[in-house]
């Protein structure tokens, strides 16, 4: 074992059994993170995995981790909505398989400096590419009250968006919000106290922003199309997801896309989740779902 983050691919078994890694081939990771998702892919029968991620710290980790499979890997650092520009640059015009695992790595939640996470008072960066764009904490503190609001609204389907986005901005005219500390405690004070509450009040809000700062949502439809047109016969597309508004686009792209080309069939109804063992052994699977699709002929 590599030291390094603790790393449990999610729905590992599932999703490599469903993308049928096991016929060999050419596959994509298209979400690296620390590989293990690339490692059971490999392990089951996977001739040779591209894997893409936008987070150079991930990267490097997993060309560590994933050392000992040789050039039956190739590591790229790349947002998978370009998965087309990177497999044409390759020459590579259909594959066998094709992984997305949309969720957070546990690289980015539990490394320090990152701001990903209220657990620790630290910068408010959550950028996943922290070569490119602005911060969370830059993001606060150029927007207005509305698109705040509108923001963590959209994003987060937080019901309080308005009082958060007005006391961030009453918080701002005495200081730059520059912490996940900060943030979090702005956060709380904004919301009504109701009783016992499931999670804490700043959860929505940090999702929210961490959507926004990486465009996590613009061009998911796109690059659901773009990835399904590079399977070949027989290859097969999943995508989990951790969130509803993720969620929503994938499981209506899929059944569009099924619908506007006959070759193309949902293989999952239903979506796929985490059973109960895996649950307790990895709370963060909790709100996973796993949805496929096939290209038949």
């Amino acid at each position: 074992m590599t030291n390094g983050p603790r790393h449990e691919p999610v729905l590992a078994e599932e999703t490599v059994t469903l993308v049928a890694a096991s016929h060999g081939g050419l596959f994509v990771d298209c979400t690296l993170g620390l590989g293990g998702h690339t490692r059971a892919l490999l392990e089951a029968g996977a001739t040779r995995v591209i894997g893409l991620d936008r987070d150079t710290d991930a990267l490097a980790l997993a060309a560590t981790a994933l050392a000992e499979f040789g050039d039956r890997v190739e590591l790229v650092h790349s947002d998978y909505r370009q998965l087309g520009r990177v497999l044409e640059a390759r020459s590579i015009a259909g594959v066998d398989g094709i992984l997305a695992d949309l969720g957070l790595s546990s690289l980015q939640l539990d490394a320090e400096g990152r701001g990903f996470s209220f657990r620790r008072d630290e910068p408010l960066d959550m950028r996943m590419d922290r070569t490119a764009g602005p911060t969370a904490a830059d993001l606060l503190a150029g927007a207005g009250e509305q698109e705040l609001a509108d923001a963590i609204f959209k994003y987060g389907e937080e019901r309080f968006s308005r009082r958060i986005a007005r006391a961030l901005v009453e918080a701002r005219r005495t200081a730059r919000v520059e912490t996940t500390g900060q943030l979090a405690a702005i956060v709380r004070r904004a919301i009504p106290h109701r009783g016992y509450q499931r999670i804490d009040p700043a959860t929505r809000t940090f999702q929210a922003l961490r959507i926004w700062v990486n465009d996590e949502l613009e061009g998911l439809g796109t690059f659901l199309a773009e990835a399904a047109g590079f399977l070949l016969a027989g290859a097969r597309f999943a995508v989990i997801t951790f969130h509803s508004l993720e969620d929503r686009i994938v499981k209506h792209g899929f059944r569009t896309l099924a619908a506007g080309e006959s070759a193309l069939r949902v293989l999952t109804r239903k979506p796929i989740v985490p059973g109960e063992a895996e649950v307790t052994r990895n709370p963060r699977a909790r709100s996973a779902k796993l949805r496929v699709i096939e290209r038949f002929a």
